[in-house]
């Protein structure tokens, strides 16, 4: 066996998501549109809910996992534009509001829940900072895929800031006091930031401000995190936030978002066109699962997706047709979405996964780049 080339970041992994998905079904799976900007948001929330609880009962939901997710609707709304759910018959196993809403509102009640727009989300919230810097310090933001975003202020010396006016025989030396403070102030911000990055792992640090104060801190930045840095415009609010600066990193970060899903697909095709570390189309793609494989799963996740596969009670074998997984000693196999299995078997055993488009990538919307090539 051997392992060729360099595999590109950007492949997520999700290991609260691996233990619902390893765990005992069937599953209640929800995603809701949750609107804020209308009237009766909470009232409309609380419809919507109940007809896809309607829905769900006709597909034979268990009640007590139903009943988990009717007190979370009425407030949805306050948290996001999307209330996505995973249950079982015992209670709630996954809760999260989400930024976007559905393309629609989804409902599924079956042996695997749909994580799919789960991590597509994901993927698409890039780790990154914000430094909006003047020349007393800066206020610095760090947004997270997951978890707690962190807000640190950068306060800097303030004594002397601004230039005199010209004349008096004190003025160079006064000027240099300046030059001085701007100069320690922008070493402290980087020091911060750099501190932040070197932590975090941002896949971009957008930098807005101060002209002068964003020349400086670049001045003090090593290449590592230079080599992230973006310039964004506008300037350090007064009340400490990043408002002023949302649509233009919200455009980096979907742009940061695309070229990672880029580069994997680059990758795969790549692979795959010297026959190297590349399985394509369901039937190979399944076969490197079972075989723990799989480095990132590249899969294209539709709602409407017909296709099945075949699992057994741990995380491997999957298949494509039950015999196969009888041959591996699976006395009873279970039938689920193919993208459901493929994404159960990438997380349980350690792979990372990429949610890519339709068309372009591998064959049928499904591949893999693997982790050594046979």
């Amino acid at each position: 066996m051997d392992h060729t080339g360099v595999t590109p970041p950007g492949a997520i992994t999700a290991p609260d998501l691996t233990d619902v998905v390893l765990g005992e079904g069937p599953f209640l799976t929800v995603y809701l549109t949750t609107e804020a900007a209308i009237e009766n948001a909470a009232q409309r929330s609380e419809l919507r809910w109940k007809d896809l609880r309607t829905e769900l009962v006709g597909q034979g939901a268990d009640e007590h996992a139903l009943a988990a997710v009717d007190p979370l609707t009425a407030d949805a709304h306050l948290e996001g534009e999307c209330l996505a759910v995973i249950a079982n018959g015992k209670g709630l196993l996954h809760v999260a509001h989400e930024p976007d809403p559905p393309a629609r509102d989804v409902g599924r009640w079956g042996p695997l829940p749909m994580i799919g727009p789960l991590l597509e989300w994901r993927q698409s919230q890039v780790p990154h900072v914000v430094a909006l810097v003047d020349r007393t310090g800066a206020d610095v933001f760090l947004f997270r895929a997951v978890g707690r975003d962190v807000h640190v202020e950068v306060a800097g010396d303030d004594d002397p800031i601004h230039k005199a006016k010209a004349g008096g025989w004190s003025q160079p030396r006064y000027q240099r006091r300046v030059e001085n403070t701007w100069e320690a102030n922008a070493a402290d911000v980087a020091a911060e930031l750099t501190k932040l990055t070197d932590k975090e792992e941002p896949h971009l640090v957008a930098i807005g401000g101060d002209v002068r104060a964003v020349e400086l801190l670049k001045e003090h930045l090593p290449k590592r995190v230079l080599d992230l840095v973006q310039d964004v415009p506008g300037s350090r609010a007064s009340d400490g936030s990043v408002d002023a600066v949302v649509d233009d990193v919200t455009r980096l970060v979907a742009t940061a978002a695309a070229a990672d899903t880029a580069a994997l697909l680059a990758k795969f095709l790549e692979e795959r066109g010297q026959a190297d570390r590349a399985a394509d189309g369901p039937a190979a793609t399944l076969e490197a699962l079972s075989r723990a494989q799989v480095e990132v799963l590249l899969v294209h996740a539709d709602p409407d997706d017909g296709r099945e596969a075949w699992f057994g009670p741990e995380a491997l074998p999957v298949a494509v047709r039950p015999d196969e997984l009888k041959d591996f000693g699976v006395a009873e196999p279970t039938r689920a979405p193919l993208v459901d299995v493929a994404l159960r078997a990438a997380l349980g055993t350690g792979a990372g996964v990429r949610l890519i488009p339709g068309a372009g990538g591998p064959a049928g919307g499904i591949g893999a780049i693997l982790r050594w090539r046979d």
